[in-house]
């Protein structure tokens, strides 16, 4: 096994010769690292254009999904009072 820290968060163990298995957990850690997507759009030329509007639109993505998980989180909090009181 690896043990270079690039290396260390990519690296999957095969538990009794089940390969299956740990291709499929190395292909969820490489999509979720954003692996796969890099490697797919690497195939095709992108366009100047094209390329702005897509980290634009990443940007704006990533924006909503912190305030979403910020309000979602607001509104989980154990120590949260009853916004109803009287009802």
């Amino acid at each position: 096994m690896a043990s270079h820290l690039r290396f260390v968060g990519r690296t999957v163990m095969v538990q009794s010769g089940n390969v299956d298995a740990a291709y499929s957990a190395l292909n969820r850690i490489l999509s979720q690292d954003g692996l796969v997507d890099t490697i797919r759009r690497g195939r095709y030329y992108e366009k100047p254009c094209r390329r702005r509007q897509r980290l634009a639109y990443e940007a704006c993505r990533r924006v909503y999904n912190a305030e979403m998980g910020r309000k979602i989180a607001f509104l989980a909090r154990s120590s949260r009072q009853d916004p109803w009181l009287g009802c």
